[in-house]
C-alpha cells in the first residue's frame, strides 16, 4: 500500500493529458489542483515539473475487470502514451495476472492490473 506518489515529469500539460485519459477508466480523476489523480476527493498520484526527468519509474494501478485494463491501455495510447505490453495475460507473474503496459510522455512504466 501507498498514501501517494510524487512524479517529476518533463511537461506537466502532457502528462496530465495521458494520465487523465488512461487512468479514467480505472476509475481516478484529475483533483482540483490539476496535478493530482486518484479516486474522486483521494488523490495519490501527483505530477510535479522536472525538466531533466526520466526517473524510470515503475506505476501498477488496480483495475476492477480485464476491459478497465483494456480501456486504460487504448486510452493511454491515444492521449500519447507508447505501449510497453499490451493487454493480457502475464502467466510468468500468475495465471490469473492480466495487465497492460504504457511508457508515459517521460519514459516511466505505467500498468494496469486486474487478478481475475
Amino acid at each position: 500500500m501507498y498514501d501517494h506518489i510524487g512524479l517529476k515529469v518533463k511537461d506537466v500539460a502532457a502528462s496530465v493529458r495521458f494520465y487523465a485519459a488512461a487512468l479514467k477508466p480505472l476509475g481516478h480523476a484529475i483533483d482540483d489542483s490539476g496535478t493530482g489523480f486518484g479516486p474522486p476527493g483521494e488523490p495519490a498520484l501527483w505530477l510535479y515539473a522536472q525538466p531533466s526527468s526520466g526517473s524510470g519509474v515503475h506505476l501498477a494501478f488496480k483495475a476492477r475487470d480485464r476491459s478497465a485494463v483494456d480501456r486504460f491501455h487504448a486510452a493511454g495510447l491515444e492521449a500519447g502514451g507508447r505501449d510497453n505490453g499490451k493487454p493480457g495475460v502475464r502467466s510468468d507473474y500468475s495465471p490469473d495476472y492480466y495487465a497492460a503496459f504504457l511508457l508515459d510522455p517521460d519514459g516511466n512504466n505505467v500498468e494496469a492490473v486486474c487478478m481475475e
